[in-house]
C-alpha cells in the first residue's frame, strides 16, 4: 500500500489542517479542521471526497469545522474517548492502544495529556506520519493548560519513541517564535542554530516550516531533551529531575 498523500492546509491565523488521501480507495482524511472552508476548498480542488475526521483535542482551533464537514461529506468523526463531552456527534472514540482504520493505513493511539486532559495523537507508521495536535511543535511543545507538568513530559516520552524518520504533523505555525526561545536555553547547541537559520529562510520564502521530521526535534527541541545533562546544565539545573528541568523550561517559554 502506497503512503497516504498528506496536504497541508493553512487555516485561520496560524493554525495548520491535515488532508491524508488514499489514492487506491479513494479515501480521505481531515485532521483536526478549525474551520471548514479552506478544507472545503483544497478537497475541491483535488477532486476528493472526505470519509473521517480525526480530532487529538476539543479546543475550537482544532474542532470548529467538525459539523460542517461531517454533514456535507457524511464524513466519520474519530476522537478521544475522555473529551466526548467536550467534542459532540463522534462516531468512534479511542483510548490509548486503539488502532485506527483510514482505508485500510492503520494508525496507533497515543493518550498525550498536557495540553489538554484528553489529548491524543495518531501515529500512521505507513506513511511515517505522526499527527500529534498541540501536543508536539518544532522545537516547541503547547502550554500546559489542563494536565500537568509530568503529564505533558510523559507525553514527550512516547512521542520521542516513535521511530526517527517521522513527520511530525502539528497544529500551528509556531517555529520561529520557538527557535528564539529554544536558543534562550540552549545557545551552545550549533545544530539547533542551523536549524534555526533554515527556518528563517524558509519563513522568509513563505513556506511552511511543517512537517519537521523527529530525528531533528530530538536533537534541538528542548522540551524532548529534559532527561539530557547538556540542557539541565545549561539552565542551571544540573542533575535535577527531568520533570523539573521539563517543567523550568515550560515556564520559561510561558514568561518568554
Amino acid at each position: 500500500m502506497a503512503p497516504f498523500e498528506i496536504i497541508l492546509v493553512p487555516a485561520m491565523s496560524d493554525n495548520y489542517v491535515y488532508l491524508a488521501h488514499d489514492a487506491d480507495t479513494g479515501v480521505t482524511a481531515v485532521v483536526d479542521p478549525s474551520e471548514a472552508e479552506p478544507v472545503e476548498a483544497a478537497l475541491t480542488a483535488r477532486g476528493w471526497k472526505l470519509t473521517h475526521i480525526l480530532n487529538t483535542h476539543h479546543h475550537l482551533d482544532h474542532t470548529g469545522g467538525n459539523a460542517w464537514l461531517a454533514e456535507k461529506y457524511g464524513a466519520t468523526l474519530i476522537g478521544p474517548k475522555s473529551e466526548t463531552a467536550r467534542i459532540a456527534n463522534m462516531d468512534i472514540t479511542v483510548v490509548e492502544g486503539d488502532t485506527v482504520d483510514v482505508g485500510g493505513h492503520k494508525g496507533a493511539v497515543y493518550e498525550t495529556p498536557g495540553h489538554t486532559k484528553g489529548h491524543i495523537a495518531f501515529w500512521f507508521a505507513d506513511s511515517d506520519a505522526l499527527f500529534c495536535g498541540d501536543t508536539l511543535f518544532a522545537l516547541g511543545c503547547g502550554r500546559v493548560f489542563e494536565g500537568t507538568m509530568e503529564q505533558m513530559w510523559d507525553s514527550m516520552l512516547k512521542l520521542r519513541a516513535v521511530p526517527g524518520t517521522a513527520q511530525v504533523y502539528c497544529g500551528h505555525e509556531y517555529t520561529l517564535s520557538n527557535a528564539r526561545f529554544a536558543l534562550s536555553v540552549d545557545p551552545d547547541n550549533t545544530r539547533l542554530q542551523a536549524r534555526v537559520h533554515e527556518f528563517e529562510v524558509m519563513r522568509e520564502r513563505g513556506q511552511p516550516t511543517i512537517p519537521t521530521v523527529l530525528a531533528d526535534e530530538l536533537d534541538t527541541n528542548p522540551f524532548l531533551r529534559a532527561d539530557d545533562p547538556t540542557l539541565a546544565a545549561a539552565i542551571g539545573m544540573p542533575g535535577a529531575d527531568p520533570v523539573a528541568v521539563f517543567g523550568e523550561v515550560r515556564t520559561r517559554k510561558d514568561n518568554f
